[in-house]
This record gives C-alpha cells, sequence and structure tokens, in this order.
C-alpha cells in the first residue's frame, strides 16, 4: 500500500512543479513587460518626469506630494523611476535590452524554448554594453538626452575612463575593433562578406581610374593634334617652311583642308602629295562644311570611314598597347607618316611608293582595270608616331586603295586599324580556376532553422553517481576485488565508470561479473571495456535512469560539424563524453549497419542523409537510394534534380523494385570503370587528386574529362535484396566494395538480419567500418563487429560504432519526419539541374532482362506443377539432387532434371558440381516464400 501512495503522489508533485513554474514565469513576464512599456515611453517623457524620478516619491501619497498629475510615464511613478535607473543611469537607448532579457528568460521558465536560448542572451547582453559604451564615447558630454547622455552613466562614464587611459584614437579603435569581433560573432560569413565589399569598392575605383585616364588622355591627344595642325597653318600664312628630315612626306586627302604645308599637290586618285624640301604653296581653298563619318569595317580587318554618312564620329579609344585612337572627321585631316622613303616627281606628277613587306600587306579588293599615271596601286602605311623604327616592320600595315572607285568617293574614305583582341597571360589562365557549383551558383543549404530541438535538459544528478559508485565498489568488494580509484562520465545515455583496480588483480576477474554488477546495480545495458584502448583503468557503462535526446539540431550547428573539412563528412551522434561523433565516410570507406528492428535502424540512415545535405553541394554529391520496403526513403524523392542519381529510361530515382537494384550496381561497377579510366589519363591515383587537376583546368574536357562527385550508395533492408533477388547481387557489392573507394563511390548497406547467410565473409571483409544498433543476442553482435556488446545496448538509437580498431559506444541523432520534409522541400523549391545524375546504361548478356535469379523471364514463365512442392523440400532437407527428386516425387528423370534447372534458375541451388549435391542457397522457408511471390510477377 505504501507503494501505491507513493505512486500516487509522484504526479501530484510533478503538477505542483510546472503550476508554480508558470507562475514565476508569467510574474517575470508581466515585470518585463511593464520595465518596456516603462522605458519607451521614458525616451519620450523623461523630461516632464525629472521631478519625480527619485526613489523617495514612489511611496509618497497624492497628498505629500504636488507633481503626482505630472507624472507622463506609461507605468506610473514606479515605472519612470525605474526606466530612469535603467536608462539614464544605466546604458541609455541600449537600456531596452534588459527588458528583451527578462522576456526571454520568462518565456524559458515557462517551458517554451526559444530559438538559440543561450547565444540570444549572450548577444542581447554584449550589445547593451557594447552600444551604451560607443554612444557614451561618441556623445559625452555634447548630448544631454536622458539627463545624462545616449549612452547613459555607464557608457560615459566607462568611456571616459578608457580615453583618460589610451587616449581618444585608441578608445575609438578599440570600440572598432569590439564592433568587427561583435559582427563576427553573429555571424562567420561577416569576414568575407568584409572581403567582397573590399574587394568591389576597389575593383570599381580602378574602372573609375583606367576611364578618367582613358578620358583625359583621349582630350589631351585630341588638344596635342589641334595645336599641331594649327603651327603648319600659322606657318604657312607668315610664308615660312619647315623641314621634318624624319617625315618628308605626308599623304593626305584632297578633300580634307586647306594644304597646311607648301608644295601640297593633288594626284589624280584624290591624295594630296605634300613635298616639304620646298616647293612653291598652291593657292588655299575654300574651307569645307564639317563631314561626319560613318564607320563599316571591310572583309580585310580595316575600319572604312564613309565622310557622307550623317553618324557622329565614335569617341576615342584605346588599343592594347595604350595609345588613344582618335577617329577622323570630315572637318580633320589625318596625318600619317609613312616609314619607308620615297621619290616625288613634281613634274610629271607622279610619285613611287616603296614596296611595303608581303607578310605585312592586305588587299582591300582587287586593282581595277583603268589606266592610271601611278606604277602600282597607291599604299597607305599607318605608324603610330610613338612607334620605333624596329617596331614600325611588325606593327605597320598596308592597305591598297580599290582603283574602282571615283576620285569623289576615294577623297571620302580614311582607313584605320583595329585594336587587335587581347591575350591572357599565363598567369591569368592559371588563376581562373573550374569552379563546379556555378551551374547552381544560388543554391543555398538547408538552415538549420528546418530542423527541431529535441533535446529535454536532463540532468544526472550527484546522488545518482555516488550511489552507483558505491553499489559498483561494494559489489567488487563482495568477490575479493578491491578498487583504488573510480572516476565517472556522463553522458547523454549511459555513465562511464573507469575503474583503477588494487595491483594484482585480473582484469578477466572483473569482466567475469558483469551479470552481478548489473543486477546490483538493477539496471539493463551494462557494458564492462577492459580494458579501456589507450588509458590503464576499466570501464563500466551505466545507463543513466533519465535518457538525454540528442537531437540531429544540437549537433548539426556543432563547431565540430560545421568546421570539419572532411571529404564526407557524416555526423551520427554524441558520445559517452557528449562530444559530436564525426566521421568521414571517404576514408571509411564503406558502412554497414546492423540492428534488430525498432532500434533505430533506419534514424540512423536518416541521419547520415541529413548530413550530406546539410554539408555538400548538389555538384560534389550523388546519392543512389535503394527502399524495398517502399517507404523508408521515399520523402527523399524530391531530391532528383539535385542529389539523386539514376539509370537512364527510370522514372523513379528512388529503387523499390528489387529486380532493378542488381541493373543498377552493375551500372555502377561501369562507372567505376570509367572513372579509373579518366583517373588513368590524368596520371592520379584518387578522385581528390583528379577533381584538383580538373579544377585547375589541367584536363581537357573535349577529351572526356568532367569533374567527379561522390556517389553514395545507400541500401536499406538487405536481407530482403538477398531473398527476393538472389546471391547474384553479392557480385557487384563485392566488386564496389573492393575498387570504388579511389573513385568515390561509397556504400552504405543495412539490414536487420544481422545472420550469417546474410552478412558474409564476403561483406564483412570490405566493410570495415560497422554501425551496430541493439540486437538480440550475442551471436548476431559477434556477427556485426565481431565481438558482444551489441547485444547489451539499451536500444533508442543506443549504437556502437567500429571503424576498424576502436569501438565507440554513440547516442544516434534524432531526426523526425516532418523535419525531413522540410529540409527536402526547401531544396526541391530551388533551382536544380534538368535532370537526374545519369548512370551508364547497363545491358547484362545476352541482352534482354533477367529475372530474380539472373536468368531470362521466359525460362521460368512456365514452371512444372510441382515446382514448389520441390523446392520447399530441397531447402528443408538442405539437399538438392536430381536422383533424390526422383525418388522422393516418383517421377522421371527427366522431370527431375527440368526441376533442378528451374531451381537452379530461381536461386533455389547452385550450379553442377559433377557427382555431388548441389549447394542450397535458400536457408530457410520463409526466404523460400519470397521467391515464390516474384515468381508470381512473371
Amino acid at each position: 500500500m505504501a507503494v501505491k501512495k507513493n505512486a500516487a503522489k509522484q504526479p501530484e508533485v510533478k503538477g505542483m512543479s510546472d503550476t508554480k513554474r508558470w507562475i514565476y514565469g508569467f510574474a517575470l513576464l508581466f515585470f518585463a513587460l511593464f520595465l518596456a512599456v516603462s522605458v519607451l515611453s521614458f525616451f519620450f517623457f523623461w523630461k516632464d518626469d525629472q521631478s519625480v524620478t527619485d526613489w523617495t516619491h514612489v511611496f509618497m501619497s497624492s497628498k505629500e506630494t504636488v507633481n503626482e498629475a505630472r507624472v507622463q510615464n506609461w507605468g506610473g511613478k514606479l515605472g519612470a523611476v525605474l526606466a530612469k535607473t535603467v536608462v539614464a543611469d544605466g546604458f541609455g537607448l541600449f537600456g531596452l535590452c534588459i527588458p528583451a532579457v527578462l522576456i526571454i528568460f520568462s518565456l524559458r521558465i515557462m517551458r517554451f524554448r526559444p530559438a538559440m536560448l543561450r547565444k540570444s542572451v549572450r548577444l542581447t547582453l554584449i550589445l547593451m554594453i557594447l552600444g551604451s559604451l560607443t554612444l557614451g564615447f561618441l556623445f559625452r558630454g555634447n548630448w544631454e538626452v536622458f539627463g545624462t547622455g545616449l549612452g547613459g552613466r555607464h557608457g560615459i562614464s566607462i568611456a571616459e575612463w578608457l580615453v583618460s587611459v589610451i587616449g581618444t584614437i585608441g578608445t575609438g579603435l578599440l570600440l572598432l575593433l569590439s564592433i568587427v569581433l561583435y559582427a563576427i560573432y553573429i555571424n562567420r560569413n561577416t569576414i568575407s562578406m568584409i572581403n567582397r565589399v573590399g574587394k568591389g569598392i576597389v575593383d570599381n575605383g580602378r574602372k573609375v581610374g583606367e576611364a578618367v585616364s582613358t578620358t583625359a588622355a583621349g582630350i589631351l591627344s585630341h588638344e596635342a593634334k589641334q595645336t599641331d595642325d594649327a603651327k603648319p597653318e600659322t606657318k604657312s600664312k607668315k610664308g615660312k617652311k619647315e623641314i621634318d628630315d624624319d617625315d618628308p612626306f605626308i599623304v593626305r586627302s584632297a578633300d580634307d583642308d586647306p594644304p597646311l604645308y607648301p608644295g601640297e599637290l593633288i594626284d589624280d586618285n584624290g591624295f594630296t602629295i605634300v613635298d616639304r624640301s620646298g616647293a612653291p604653296a598652291l593657292p588655299e581653298e575654300e574651307p569645307r562644311p564639317a563631314r561626319t563619318g560613318k564607320v563599316e569595317v571591310d572583309d580585310a580587318g580595316f575600319v572604312i570611314t564613309d565622310m557622307n554618312a550623317k553618324t557622329a564620329p565614335p569617341p576615342p579609344e584605346k588599343d592594347e598597347d595604350g595609345f588613344v585612337i582618335q577617329y577622323a572627321s570630315g572637318d580633320e585631316a589625318e596625318e600619317t607618316p609613312a616609314p619607308a622613303t620615297g621619290k616625288t616627281d613634281i613634274g610629271t606628277d607622279t610619285y613611287t611608293y616603296p614596296e611595303p613587306p608581303v607578310s605585312a600587306t592586305e588587299t582591300a579588293c582587287p586593282p581595277a582595270q583603268e589606266t592610271q599615271q601611278f606604277q602600282s596601286a597607291p599604299a597607305y602605311t599607318a605608324e603610330t608616331p610613338e612607334t620605333s623604327g624596329a617596331e614600325a616592320k611588325d606593327d605597320a600595315f598596308v592597305a591598297a586603295v580599290p582603283d574602282g572607285l571615283d576620285i569623289e568617293e576615294r577623297r571620302d574614305l580614311t582607313v584605320e586599324r583595329l585594336p587587335g583582341d587581347e591575350s591572357l597571360s599565363d598567369e591569368e589562365i592559371e588563376s581562373a580556376l573550374y569552379d563546379p557549383t556555378l551551374d547552381l551558383s544560388s543554391y543555398q543549404r538547408p538552415p538549420i532553422e528546418l530542423l527541431e530541438d529535441h533535446s529535454v535538459e536532463v540532468s544526472v544528478t550527484s546522488e545518482e553517481i555516488v550511489e552507483n559508485k558505491n553499489r559498483i565498489k561494494e559489489t567488487l568488494e563482495n568477490f575479493g576485488i578491491k578498487i583504488d580509484k573510480i572516476k565517472a562520465t556522463v553522458g547523454p545515455t549511459v555513465t562511464l565508470y573507469e575503474i583503477v583496480q588494487a595491483p594484482g588483480v585480473r582484469i578477466s576477474k572483473i569482466k567475469n561479473l558483469e551479470d552481478d554488477i548489473a543486477q546490483s546495480l538493477a539496471a539493463l545495458g551494462i557494458r564492462i571495456i577492459a580494458p579501456i584502448p589507450g588509458k590503464g583503468t576499466i570501464g563500466i557503462e551505466v545507463p543513466n535512469k533519465d535518457k538525454k535526446i540528442v537531437s540531429m539540431y544540437s549537433i548539426i550547428k556543432s563547431v565540430k560539424f560545421q568546421e570539419s573539412d572532411y571529404d564526407i563528412p557524416v555526423v551520427l551522434g554524441k558520445t559517452i563524453q557528449d562530444e559530436t561523433f564525426v566521421i568521414d565516410l571517404a576514408k571509411m570507406p564503406h558502412l554497414l549497419v546492423a540492428g534488430a528492428t525498432g532500434q533505430g535502424k533506419s534514424v540512423g540512415l536518416n541521419a547520415i542523409i541529413t548530413s550530406l545535405l546539410y554539408k555538400k553541394h548538389p555538384s560534389e554529391l550523388k546519392l543512389v537510394l535503394v527502399d524495398p520496403k517502399k517507404v523508408e526513403l521515399t520523402l527523399y524523392s524530391k531530391l532528383e534534380r539535385h542529389f539523386l542519381a539514376k539509370m537512364p529510361g527510370e522514372e523513379d530515382a528512388i529503387i523499390t523494385d528489387t529486380h532493378k537494384v542488381i541493373y543498377t550496381l552493375n551500372s555502377l561497377c561501369i562507372e567505376m570503370d570509367a572513372r579509373y579510366n579518366l583517373l588513368r589519363a590524368a596520371e592520379v591515383r584518387k578522385i581528390t587528386e583528379y577533381n584538383d587537376k580538373f579544377i585547375h583546368r589541367k584536363l581537357n574536357p573535349n577529351k572526356g574529362h568532367r569533374f567527379l562527385p561522390y556517389i553514395v550508395v545507400i541500401i536499406d533492408e538487405f536481407a530482403d535484396l538477398i531473398m527476393t533477388a538472389g546471391r547474384e547481387i553479392e557480385t557487384p557489392i563485392a566488386r564496389i566494395a573492393q575498387l570504388a573507394r579511389a573513385v568515390g563511390i561509397h556504400l552504405v548497406i543495412a539490414t536487420q538480419r544481422p545472420t550469417t547467410n546474410i552478412i558474409t565473409g564476403v561483406i564483412k571483409a570490405n566493410f570495415p567500418a560497422r554501425i551496430a544498433f541493439r540486437v538480440t543476442s550475442m551471436v548476431d553482435s559477434r556477427t556485426i563487429i565481431d565481438q558482444p556488446g551489441a547485444n547489451q545496448l539499451i536500444g533508442r538509437g543506443d549504437m556502437l560504432v567500429s571503424t576498424g580498431n576502436d569501438l565507440i559506444r554513440v547516442q544516434c541523432a534524432f531526426v523526425d519526419t516532418p523535419e525531413i520534409e522540410r529540409i527536402t522541400e526547401f531544396i526541391a523549391g530551388q533551382r536544380g539541374y534538368v535532370g537526374a545524375y545519369e548512370l551508364p546504361e547497363y545491358t547484362p548478356e545476352g541482352g534482354g532482362d533477367t529475372g530474380a535469379a539472373g536468368s531470362k523471364p521466359n525460362d521460368l514463365s512456365q514452371l512444372d506443377a510441382m515446382f514448389e512442392d520441390v523446392a520447399r523440400f530441397v531447402v528443408q532437407n538442405q539437399q538438392g539432387s536430381t536422383s533424390s527428386i526422383q525418388r522422393r516425387f516418383s517421377i522421371g528423370y527427366n522431370r527431375a532434371g527440368r526441376l533442378m534447372d528451374q531451381l537452379e534458375m530461381a536461386g533455389i541451388v547452385g550450379k553442377a558440381e559433377g557427382s555431388k549435391p548441389r549447394e542450397v542457397l535458400i536457408q530457410d522457408i520463409l526466404s523460400l516464400e519470397h521467391i515464390f511471390k516474384s515468381l508470381d510477377n512473371f
């Protein structure tokens, strides 16, 4: 009866606790809201309430004070006094942070869980102190708001003290540094954002500088040209002439301005020939109106300006050598000295041009058949005035003026050279790295707010720890084992007690007392680690009374996961030391997951996939999902255009038909071989080196090279695949497990039947990394992790992770179905690829489709009437031979032989081995019934 009374009292005590919690929470919430209203009103009415902002006025009655009617604060006299204490005597404008913190705490007391509670409180308090100090430094003594200043008495006092210690500049730099660190603490991407903004400012400044310099150079060139044009004209009026030895002549169009030099003549083709050696000046012509030119590009690559077109001249441009190119207009003469020497015969009006180099000559069009006085087509040679003689040979070009044009048309033509295409240096090409994420550059990883914080603040009391210590020590002393030292490490699910035994005590003696210790502690899941690897102690793991749920939210936001630089980071949960457990699937390289039904295996697969989605870009990772249950992994079907891979022609990216699994695995083998060929051509040994070469543009895509994403194959219910698809599935799995590590293909296989006929020696040999959830027997534990221990787990996500040598106990992270739906919807709502990542097409030998055992469906379409009876007989006796079937069912040898062939094609028996009986591949009747159901589809 006493037990019943105690049991009845426990819910009552819990209700009392909840009632008090809500009372305290509401009281604190009321005070916080009252303080917030008072502070807000103090910002507006602080001048009107200065006479009543003393604590002595709060408790005065209306008869004792005449200022009661003048209180303007919305919180009355008490609100005015509290607001003055918080704002004027405290933190100024940022005093509003205090009621904000109180509101957060009140919600927490009432068992609401605001997002990032601790971080929100820390950020708010730091903002209050830093903001008050900043305002106190900026407006100290200059802006007497609130009676003290914008920063409050706190900010002004500390700011003045800092100024007296490190000076004004030092205080300003300290505050600036504090603000930057605060921004980085809020968001770690602040540094990269500052770098991007700074880079943008520098780039824009450089562009503006280049534009200004280009414009200035064009203006100076234009002014210099006008000055040069004005000088010869002045000299010609004065009747003076100067001889330039470097430029003995200038070719000009006769349709330009009046002659600038004495001795100018106009030939029949409309060009002005200037002889500076001394010739009588020609009479000046009437100035022609200015014409605008139309710029066109002929077949030879030259710019032809038509002066008769009514278009404005283009602005000055800058060629690749830094020279300003000014296009000619109708009212300006273009002077281009020729680098070669020529002879002018003024008397005969015939001019002999120098013969240009063949490589530098381009003909605009073939010469017309007309009678001319020229010995050859007049060549127009352009050279930059700053170019030296040696450079002129390379840069000079000659354009032949067409002979078929009239004089009026020829005189309106100017020929200019187009600037060449810009070329990049080897350093610039090397720096332009290939970005595989550029196709989906706008992709955003799922925010952590999509996950829920399922963790409950559960702590192991010191009384529980001391009690367990005493019981362990007492139990061991009863068997004559003395303990020198015992230490406890509290984890989320279990507590590890490390024991140092007295000298002379054997470890095996303690290990044999596992059941006795469990009996004394009255707890399930006791596990003894003797000894703990790397320590000279013996570990005893004892489950906690109140077990803590490890949420995916807490481990995804952990620093260890966020800052991990693994190639394929997978976060599983938390260890006994309450540390986030992160592994690199690329180094494992494959993972075997096993456990009894309902012990957390599916949740573990969801945790693996979720961690990959939170860490990798769609261009870096592809998933091949095999779900025979058809309900476990279908939530991820929305990610087809982002993360999933499938064979060509398949409708669903998630494989639910067991007969298609063999095709997909063989297709992955083809992909593996193709990737090895690429690695061999690139002369590298693994995928990371290959992708690094491709990113640095050292591999030619035209030769078949491409960026290789990681492919993670997740197979659920592997035992069901063995029963329905047959043993043929082991061959591609073994090939992938043995060879695919170097090319970035990794397997994750899960099963709820960890028996030796499912997890065979071939599977275990190639899966060194294994996860064992709770199983029912020690034999199953030895099958998974080669040692007992999995049978002593407590379930609900409690697991043992074997990475080859170490065996670590981890509490798996919990992620619920609504969270997965939110994550997949967030990713699916973004822009993705056209379709899923296509695997190579696989064609089985002999063509056509294969059945459940890899044979043609037509071979099993007409089964013998006695097929099922014979199959049950063979499986029950675990022996199959034609003679035994013939004797048992009283049939002929030929019919018995056909039945044996059908059993082989169905995957029930193995191939014939001479006179020996055939090996029976199916171990139980349940597996045989699955084969019967699959054969019914034929």
